[in-house]
């Protein structure tokens, strides 16, 4: 494929450490998105009303509106309750959703237990050589300080 030398457009890690168990901030990452998912990152033309994984390998998340439209985010590639997910991030350089997984990069959850209250989540954007000419552009909107506004918020949805 043509584009980015993949080592040419690093990855973006953020983290942060919640007082939650491992299987707890599995379950309100995967399903209760709508807790987390910042309430500006919107695929859809109208107002979102829904937010959902279907579990699996192979299974999408998505979105959807009023009206019943739907837009997928991407395809799950790594489903490991409580530990693993990883998944493909379907968006072009203009923030834009694209129709399958061949110019999409991928989205690593890894949750790691740091003792018997605490858990480390952290979120990676990989393969960012994918999005081709705007993959530089991708790196630098995503790379800043950690934890970032997604994790920020899903730290919020984990303590309720």
């Amino acid at each position: 494929m043509a584009g980015q030398p993949e080592q040419s457009v690093p990855d973006v890690r953020k983290s942060v450490t919640v007082a939650a168990t491992p299987e707890h901030c599995f379950k309100v990452f995967t399903e209760r998105p709508e807790d987390w998912w910042p309430p500006t990152h919107v695929l859809l033309k109208n107002e979102r009303v829904g937010l959902a994984f279907e579990p699996g390998v192979g299974g999408r998340y998505y979105e959807w509106d009023a009206e019943g439209n739907e837009i997928d985010w991407g395809r799950i590639l790594t489903w490991e309750p409580p530990h693993r997910l990883s998944m493909t991030w379907r968006i072009d350089g203009r923030w834009q959703s694209i129709p399958d997984d061949e110019r999409a990069s991928e989205i690593e959850l890894t949750i790691t237990p740091v003792d018997a209250t605490t858990t480390r989540v952290e979120l990676a954007h990989v393969k960012l050589h994918k999005h081709g000419p705007d993959a530089q552009a991708i790196h630098r909107a995503l790379d800043g300080p950690s934890p970032g506004e997604t994790l920020e918020l899903f730290e919020k949805a984990v303590q309720r």
